[in-house]
């Protein structure tokens, strides 16, 4: 930690730093109103809440919040006795979710400190949370970052800051609270986090973290595929581009990716690529676009199967499954997400050298992926979503008007033996 900013301990609590409003420039009408629900319920019950997280600080920023995440001294089973649609989620870390019409679900935690051994060793024999809870001093310095530890009280319209949060969204640094190396060889993941915030807000590493990050990088190759994949479902669910570019700047991308992620590092044509219709579907998913998740992994290797899916008189379901086999991937990809990716390619591909010959199989269209794989054919070749009211077969027919009409199957009776 830097100066200022010790660890709390039972002996020497930390005092925060608060700002009231006019400090701040956080906007109760810029908040989902059934958070403000929750969070007057708890006041109401007699206990303490806080929002935090990646809402607090955005709303600081002036961006649009789009999870919240409440935290309260309310325990797990207080939480739902008093709310009739809470779920406790989690065996080792007991969490509450409130569902609400729509398919919203706000996520409730108690407050929580970084457990040592001891107390490690005795929840996993007893089978409770890994992780004690505590007060809002010590939830906020278990977390990863300063800027995303900043409390904010909806009751009291004001900002709590144990960590030097607001120093930091000042400065637009990203912080590791604590030592960073230490807290990354305690799970690496932390790192790839660490660069997802900075990436997307623009904002720079501090210097230690920077050192840790390039030191500590190749750590991430001991991480389980499952938890990398959970990871790289975030970036591709959401703006990937910057994200992407920053892992590939510290060489991160191998370790994660395997061969895969050193084509990306090492081939600077088909980075730029990928670059390209990274940014291409980020800025058609702001613009509304939704795509499956097979989609965007198909999106996200494109350029590195291309130039397996342009070769003759080949069997292309076989070369992809083995691309996928032989790539040293460090991410888990299901068997049946990597069979969508590759059905879907394929159908891209025929559909391009559609485009480039004149000459398309028409029986491609009852395919099930086929419209995954248009919607994928106009962001790869066109550079943009398809329109409102525009098709493959549209787009296809207007190229080459004489091509013919999709083949239908007659109708044929069956035939019957006469006898005599």
């Amino acid at each position: 930690m830097s100066e200022g900013y010790p660890v709390p301990s039972s002996s020497r609590p930390v005092e925060p730093v608060v700002v009231s409003r006019p400090g701040h420039s956080i906007s109760q009408a810029a908040i989902d109103p059934d958070v403000l629900k929750i969070v007057y319920r708890l006041k109401r019950l007699g206990f303490t809440a806080y929002l935090t997280g990646g809402a607090v600080r955005d709303l600081l920023l002036n961006l649009p919040a789009k999870d919240f995440d409440i935290v309260t001294d309310a325990r797990p089973s207080q939480i739902k006795k008093g709310f009739g649609n809470a779920y406790i989620i989690g065996r080792r870390f007991r969490l509450v979710h409130i569902h609400f019409r729509g398919g919203k679900v706000i996520e409730v935690a108690t407050f929580r400190r970084v457990a040592d051994r001891e107390a490690r060793a005795r929840a996993e024999l007893e089978g409770g949370p890994v992780n004690p809870y505590g007060t809002p001093s010590e939830d906020a310095f278990r977390r990863d970052i300063t800027i995303n530890a900043l409390f904010y009280d909806v009751i009291e319209d004001k900002v709590v800051d144990y960590v030097g949060g607001l120093e930091d969204l000042a400065r637009r640094i990203v912080r590791v609270i604590g030592n960073p190396e230490e807290r990354f060889v305690e799970d690496p993941v932390r790192i790839w986090r660490v660069l997802r915030h900075a990436s997307r807000l623009g904002f720079a590493l501090d210097e230690r973290a920077e050192a840790a990050v390039a030191s500590h990088g190749h750590l991430l190759r001991v991480c389980s595929g499952a938890r990398l994949f959970e990871e790289l479902n975030k970036d591709l669910a959401r703006e990937t581009q910057p994200v992407i570019q920053e892992l590939r700047k510290y060489r991160l991308l191998r370790h994660i990716l395997g061969r895969v992620g050193e084509d990306y590092e090492t081939d600077e044509e088909m980075f730029s690529r990928l670059n390209a219709l990274l940014m291409i579907k980020d800025r058609a998913a702001a613009s509304g676009l939704e795509l499956s998740q097979a989609e965007l992994y198909g999106l996200f290797f494109w350029p590195w199967l291309e130039p397996v899916l342009r070769q003759q008189g080949i069997d292309f379901h076989k070369a992809l499954s083995e691309s996928f086999r032989n790539s040293e991937m460090r991410v888990n990809l299901p068997r049946s997400l990597r069979a969508k990716i590759c059905q879907t390619l394929i159908l891209v591909s025929a559909m391009i050298r559609a485009m480039e010959t004149g000459r398309l199989r028409w029986s491609l269209l009852k395919r099930p992926e086929f419209a995954g794989a248009s919607r994928l054919f106009f962001l790869i070749r066109e550079g943009r979503p398809k329109g409102k009211d525009e098709s493959f077969v549209s787009f296809f027919k207007k190229a080459y008007p004489s091509a013919g009409k999709p083949w239908k199957r007659g109708r044929h009776r069956r035939f019957r033996k006469r006898f005599a």
